[in-house]
């Protein structure tokens, strides 16, 4: 990939390190909150799924710096961790036995035809907001070898201090050829009541400054860094000219990013969307084909196509190669429970290349 310049795997301890919160979503299905009696759990969080699909799916070696609370909770979350084949790199809480800190709770059912998922938070006394600039060995770590570094939105929201953390491992990141990813995640309901003192366009404006690689839709370019363009509801979800142009926008005030990606969705009802991509490389933009998707739960497609992008860049496959990749591998996360991924490569690939869903005897 002559845009961007990754360390060789032998040359690396890790693949890919994200930097992010780990937490607990509760899931009753498609029964609506105020009547659910029963929850499954799925250990989760945006900048951590991308670790967790690259391990488990593409066979990569990655890790996630996060906060961990000493409880049992916090055991639950690391066995789910290590049950993925993730490093674990924490930095380690006290619970008190009354207020936390704690792990958050993410509440997200699954809707069902016209009736929509319902995304709803528990973040008190959070330990991944405590966390702060110095609390990681961050030249240790991309030290010994870091071939891709992560981040997102998400975290960035927590607190005052979190973005100071990840600016502080961009920095040491790129000071050790890693490459930088950001994705942007804008989530309205966490900058609603996010405590960092400055607009989000503002924090995440600083943040993109060190990246290389951003990830995020048309809402989430307008809405988190603040730019100006079309009614992001008046437009095709599937036609790609504004959020090319939006790019435009994006290239020019920050000429460091080198690579912008996203999903395109078209959401029919709950469980039938329209699923396409885009990849901007320096310029030149190439698109997946629109695919119908039967959708079974769609937290986690994003961190899908992510990981799978992401995996065709560290192996070096032609930009349509490997933004199909991405396609395919967040199609196939929206058919599993839970957030993060149950597909083998093999899988991936044979969608990628046009595979279709056929029994395979």
């Amino acid at each position: 990939m002559g845009a961007l310049k990754i360390i060789p795997a032998d040359k690396a301890n890790l693949d890919f390190l994200s930097l992010g919160g780990l937490v607990l979503r509760m899931d009753p299905g498609i029964v609506p909150f105020a009547f659910a009696n029963n929850y499954e759990v799925h250990v989760s969080g945006g900048e951590y799924n991308v670790a967790a699909n690259l391990a488990r799916c593409f066979g990569k070696k990655t890790a996630i710096a996060s906060a961990m609370v000493d409880y049992p909770l916090g055991e639950r979350v690391e066995a789910a961790v290590r049950e993925m084949k993730v490093q674990g790199i924490y930095k380690h809480f006290k619970y008190d036995g009354v207020r936390g800190p704690n792990i958050a709770l993410v509440w997200s059912d699954r809707g069902q035809g016209v009736r929509p998922p319902v995304v709803f938070y528990n973040r008190a006394n959070e330990a991944a907001a405590l966390l702060k600039h110095g609390d990681f060995d961050f030249e240790k770590i991309f030290g010994e070898g870091v071939r891709w570094f992560h981040s997102g939105g998400i975290f960035s929201a927590l607190s005052a201090t979190t973005p100071e953390l990840i600016i502080e491992a961009m920095k040491t990141a790129r000071a050790h050829g890693a490459v930088v990813s950001f994705d942007l995640n804008y989530r309205a309901k966490l900058w609603a009541a996010a405590n960092t003192g400055k607009k989000p366009s503002e924090v995440l404006g600083e943040i993109v400054r060190h990246a290389d690689v951003i990830l995020g839709n048309e809402e989430d370019l307008q809405m988190g860094l603040g730019l100006p363009g079309p009614d992001i509801h008046g437009v095709s979800k599937l036609d790609p000219a504004s959020f090319l142009k939006t790019i435009e926008q994006v290239h020019a005030q920050w000429p460091n990013i080198k690579v912008v990606a996203t999903t395109l969705r078209d959401v029919k009802s709950t469980n039938h969307h329209l699923w396409g991509a885009v990849l901007w490389i320096e310029g030149e933009h190439w698109l997946a084909p629109t695919m119908e998707l039967d959708v079974y739960d769609r937290v986690g497609g994003g961190d899908g196509f992510a990981a799978g992008l992401v995996y065709g860049l560290l192996e070096g496959l032609a930009p349509e190669e490997a933004l199909r990749m991405g396609w395919a591998h967040g199609a196939l996360l929206t058919t599993y429970p839970g957030d993060t991924t149950m597909a083998s490569l093999e899988q991936v690939k044979t969608l990628a290349q046009g595979g279709s869903a056929r029994i395979q005897r």
